[in-house]
């Protein structure tokens, strides 16, 4: 079985080097492919032996564009599995064998969240009062229930490769995409995973871009959720 790793990377050169070696002990069989988002620090200057391979992207095309990019590697050199990872190191690579073998069992997708055994890191009180909004919004417009909507931790078999490679949302494209998948009758579940606090470096997500991204989000749901397949 062919599995790649996709991590989408933006001013992340302090966390990689060690989220890779991490992924190594953990995974060791396979591929990883950074996708580099036209960092403003060195990230562009790492250098990685296969299996790891590295995009240099020529222009910021956000969470939205960096992600398909990873989906397109994944779709044209045939890989069964494709794992998101995020670059600031709050995702566990001991957790990506549990999302695989949901993968194996028949799910379209597994995802890991922080919010059935509440362990770890929970993110901040603002965002979580975003994450439970998003999870009656989508549970309102596709009958689907999920705990972490916004958790960028997923697995995902050839059919959601092949149908992100085609289309993915450009902006904080992770609840869109469940209302995409639960419309298409595909198979979603979710796993317990335990997440860490970003190590380095800041995130892009202030007061503005939340308003921002609650606004925008909502729309491209209830948009999913009634638009043709």
């Amino acid at each position: 079985m062919k599995v790649l790793i996709i991590i989408p990377a933006f001013n992340e050169e302090e966390n990689l080097i060690k989220l890779i070696d991490n992924i190594k002990v953990c995974c060791p069989f396979y591929d990883i492919l950074v996708v580099n988002d036209c960092s403003t620090d060195n990230t562009r200057l790492l250098r990685f032996q296969p299996p790891v391979y590295k995009v240099d992207l020529g222009s910021n095309l956000g969470i939205g564009g960096a992600v398909q990019t990873g989906y397109k590697f994944a779709y044209y050199n045939n890989y069964d599995v494709a794992v998101q990872v995020d670059g600031d190191g709050q995702h566990n690579p001991k957790y990506i064998k549990d999302l695989i073998e949901e993968i194996n069992n028949g799910e379209n997708m597994c995802l890991g969240s922080r919010f059935i055994d509440k362990a770890g890191f929970q993110s901040t009180f603002a965002r979580r009062i975003g994450i439970v909004y998003f999870s009656n919004l989508i549970y309102l417009v596709s009958k689907k229930r999920i705990t972490d909507p916004t958790s960028g931790f997923r697995a995902c078999d050839k059919t959601v490769i092949k149908m992100f490679a085609r289309r993915y949302p450009t902006d904080y494209p992770e609840p869109e995409t469940l209302v995409s998948l639960a419309k298409n009758k595909l198979r979603i579940k979710e796993i317990p995973v335990v997440m860490n606090e970003r190590e380095s470096g800041v995130s892009s997500i202030n007061l503005i871009k939340s308003i921002y991204y609650m606004i925008k989000v909502s729309i491209a749901i209830c948009f999913t959720s009634v638009s043709s397949k």
